[in-house]
């Protein structure tokens, strides 16, 4: 496969893994990704990671603002593969096809289920048990092209964003290796997909991060988990943003949900509808993230009981 000509999309983390496959495997002629974006409180611009990846093995970086606008440096290029993972934006019809062989994607979940842009993170806010990866020919719609392979995933119940990516990732850089030599020769399977079955798991807005203690305490554990490091699920105590990263679901509660109901030593509880969730790393307004047991050293914990939540 090493004289196989690949221009290669990407942007976040989940896709660094297939790039190193494709460096390793192909021949990568072009890396496409996000542009540079303003990083931590500092405002840092920093290249994405997987720009960075390129940089380091010597491959040209092309970083679009509208690739539906620029995209002949793609294509004057003449690209056996444009392969996709987790990149960011649309595909123009005109460069899909521009591909001599295909244009296909590395997607992060068993298609029909979860199209869109946050699959990995809804698997998690949805409590599902199982999930995957799909590789899929592209086509002008999101996430409908014809399924050419996939691999399941087990979701452990300690899983958060940060994990479950791990392990898809590199579940999908293996599945692409072991898919592509039947794309190339022309042998592999194409699977129309149902779209009676289609789910969706579009970008997740700020409002969507708001923990809602009104529902049953699984669901809230399962949002902040899927939310978890990024960009982390909230809530408003007291008129204070307060981020939560970890928590850990509490016992049955007659308390009002929606109100703090105790102080743990490592814990802020907050009643549910069923139990308590049990809120154990938070990173306050302003401040870094930190263990809730730092947090509660100095703050006053009759004051907190009596907190009013997500009022505004």
């Amino acid at each position: 496969m090493k004289k196989v000509k690949v221009v290669f999309m990407g942007t976040p983390e989940f896709a660094v893994p297939v790039l190193k496959k494709l460096i390793d495997n192909t021949n990568v002629l072009l890396v496409v990704s996000q542009p540079d974006s303003l990083v931590g409180r500092k405002k840092v611009l920093t290249p994405s990671p997987v720009k960075k990846l390129a940089i380091e093995n010597n491959i040209e970086v092309f970083t679009p603002e509208k690739l539906r606008n620029d995209y002949s440096k793609i294509t004057e290029l003449n690209p056996d593969l444009i392969i996709t993972c987790a990149y960011g934006q649309f595909l123009p019809e005109e460069l899909l096809n521009s591909a001599r062989i295909a244009s296909i994607n590395v997607h992060a979940s068993l298609l029909p289920k979860l199209r869109g842009g946050a699959p990995i993170q809804y698997s998690l806010i949805k409590g599902f048990e199982k999930t995957g990866v799909t590789i899929m020919y592209m086509d002008k719609h999101m996430d409908t092209g014809d399924i050419i392979s996939s691999r399941s995933v087990d979701i452990d119940i300690n899983d958060n964003l940060e994990s479950l990516s791990l392990k898809l990732s590199k579940v999908g850089s293996e599945l692409l290796m072991d898919t592509l030599p039947s794309i190339i020769d022309g042998t592999n399977k194409r699977i129309k997909q149902n779209d009676d079955e289609a789910t969706y798991a579009y970008n997740i807005t700020k409002e969507e991060e708001l923990l809602d203690f009104n529902g049953k305490a699984l669901d809230v554990y399962n949002k902040i988990r899927g939310l978890n490091p990024n960009p982390g699920a909230y809530l408003v105590l007291n008129n204070n943003i307060i981020k939560v990263y970890d928590s850990r679901i509490g016992e049955k509660t007659d308390k009002e949900p929606n109100t703090v109901s105790n102080i743990y030593k490592d814990g802020i509880g907050i009643s549910c509808a069923d139990k308590e969730i049990i809120l154990t790393k938070i990173k306050p307004s302003g401040k870094k993230v930190m263990d809730a047991r730092d947090y509660l050293n100095g703050v006053n914990k009759e004051e907190l009981l009596r907190g009013v939540i997500n009022e505004f």
